[in-house]
C-alpha cells in the first residue's frame, strides 16, 4: 500500500520536470511564423496549434487552457482553415516545434507568457 504514494508521487515528479523543459527552447532565435492552422487541442497541460505556413508544418506549443481562456484566446478561435500569426521560441532538438510567446488571430493579439 505505501509503495502506491510514493509511484504516484514518482510519476508526478517525472511529468512535472518534463513539462518544465523551456530550456530546450532556444530564446536567443525568435521566430514569427505565419500560416493556417490544420489542427488544435485546447488541452492539459498545454494547448497547441498545428501550423502549415508557405513552407512547414508546425507543432506550435501555446500556454495552459486556463491561461489562454483568461487572456481572451477561446477555445473557438483556433478553428481548423483559421489563419494565425505566432512569435515564439524554436525547440533546440524537435525541428518543426515552437513555443509561442504570443499568438495574433483576427487581428486580436494574445500574451501567452
Amino acid at each position: 500500500m505505501k509503495r502506491i504514494p510514493f509511484l504516484a508521487a514518482l510519476l508526478f515528479a517525472t511529468a512535472a520536470f518534463a513539462h518544465h523543459g523551456w530550456s530546450e527552447y532556444d530564446a536567443d532565435k525568435p521566430l514569427t511564423l505565419t500560416g493556417t492552422i490544420a489542427q488544435s487541442g485546447y488541452t492539459q497541460p498545454h494547448g497547441y496549434v498545428e501550423l502549415k505556413t508557405a513552407d512547414k508544418s508546425w507543432h506550435v506549443v501555446l500556454a495552459p487552457p486556463s491561461r489562454m481562456e483568461s487572456r481572451g484566446l477561446a477555445r473557438d478561435m483556433l478553428v481548423a482553415g483559421g489563419q494565425a500569426t505566432v512569435y515564439g521560441y524554436p525547440h533546440r532538438t524537435k525541428a518543426g516545434e515552437l513555443r509561442a510567446e504570443r499568438i495574433t488571430i483576427k487581428e486580436k493579439t494574445v500574451e501567452l507568457r
